[in-house]
């Protein structure tokens, strides 16, 4: 299924859309099979995604990005999802250059811009943002990663979990607790440039049941010295609310993605329906399949329309909080039950790890979780009724 043009994708996208889609067809896609076997990707490949042009594309070029607007990061983002990447390289990318990128550059001093961005535009840094930990996830405010001041800067102690690009990223981002105040007051975020941090540790690149290219770590930080210089922004204190505010763009990368997997799994099971016979006839001549298809189809067109719509007003900065958790919520519902029903129509092929349709049935069940949960999405879009 081919979607309907977005109306946010203006001419210069539709070329860089061509650029990517080129670019990983020829340099990424027949590595693939063998990053998911070895449950990373290789390190080259984020210095060959710089090259193309890739990498913190919506950074301004003072900083060595390529100057665009998240509109560039979302056309990557879903190209990768389209290329069947989005849950290796994908979501590294996202990440690093749509997430951390924009954590630096919005809050960042211009030392600290001039410091990271830069490396990272040229695939020398990677970025993860360390959030979640054993005993805190969705709920923010109960994160017990302490940072306690000490003499030039701070001495950071906790443990961290699930966190991407965990096994491959030299600058993450940590959520830690700065304050003695309860709840969201105390946090800050805090940069952490593993190479010079003694007492940081990572734990072992944990098993999925999906997205077995995205590397994904525990960290532990025991007492490690983080100068007052890598303390993100200009005073303390603050990290609930950046987080809070690029939380709404986070949502909208996972929501587009959800659409592009959705629209790739109709597509794939259109083509196989109409070669696969059974009972003398191809499947797709039996009414069941058409109904599936015809009600999947229509849930990935929705969704679309969706998306398309709330891009613009991203793009315009009118997208609220509650409408971007609206979008991640649905879509990422949806996505699950729009891939299991399609994946039903492949019979016992469909259980097979080497069919598309199966690694996008495993790789789809957590992003119902990462990014908030649903049931958080719900708690946010309640408040406003």
């Amino acid at each position: 299924m081919s979607p309907s043009p977005s109306a946010w994708i203006d001419e210069e996208l539709s070329i860089l859309q061509d650029h990517v889609a080129r670019f990983l067809e020829r340099e990424f896609t027949p590595h693939a099979a063998r990053w998911r076997k070895e449950r990373r990707v290789d390190p080259e490949a984020w210095l060959k995604a710089a090259q193309a042009g890739i990498l913190c594309a919506s950074i301004p070029e003072a900083y060595g990005g390529g100057g665009g607007t998240l509109a560039h990061e979302a056309v990557i983002s879903q190209e990768l999802a389209r290329a069947g990447l989005g849950s290796g390289f994908g979501v590294g990318n996202s990440v690093s250059s749509a997430i951390v990128g924009q954590y630096i550059l919005a809050y960042g001093t211009e030392a600290q811009k001039q410091r990271w961005l830069p490396p990272m535009a040229r695939g020398e840094r990677i970025g993860a943002i360390a959030m979640t930990e054993p005993d805190a996830g969705s709920d923010l405010q109960a994160l017990r990663t302490t940072a306690r001041p000490v003499d030039g800067g701070y001495s950071l102690s906790g443990q961290k979990t699930f966190i991407s690009n965990g096994q491959t990223a030299n600058l993450i981002v940590v959520v830690a607790r700065t304050g003695e105040e309860a709840g969201a007051k105390g946090l800050s975020l805090l940069v952490v440039e593993t190479e010079d941090a003694e007492g940081f540790r990572r734990g072992r690149n944990l098993e999925k049941i999906g997205m077995h290219a995205q590397d994904t770590s525990e960290l532990f930080f025991d007492g490690v010295f983080v100068p007052e210089a890598r303390l993100l922004g200009e005073a303390p204190g603050r990290g609930f609310l950046q987080l809070v505010h690029q939380l709404a763009w986070e949502r909208m990368v996972i929501a587009l993605n959800a659409t592009v997997n959705m629209e790739r799994a109709v597509t794939m099971t259109v083509d196989y329906v109409r070669e696969r016979k059974a009972f003398g006839k191809p499947l797709m001549d039996f009414q069941n399949t058409q109904f599936v298809l015809a009600d999947a189809r229509t849930e990935a067109t929705v969704a679309r329309t969706l998306v398309d719509a709330l891009m613009v007003r991203l793009l315009a900065g009118d997208l609220d909080p509650a409408t971007a958790a609206m979008a991640k919520l649905w879509t990422t519902e949806t996505q699950c039950r729009v891939i299991d029903a399609c994946q039903q129509l492949f019979g016992g092929y469909g259980y097979m790890a080497e069919y598309p349709i199966a690694e996008l049935y495993a790789d789809a069940r957590v992003s119902r979780v990462y990014g908030g949960a649903s049931e958080i999405m719900k708690l946010i879009i309640a408040r406003t009724l």
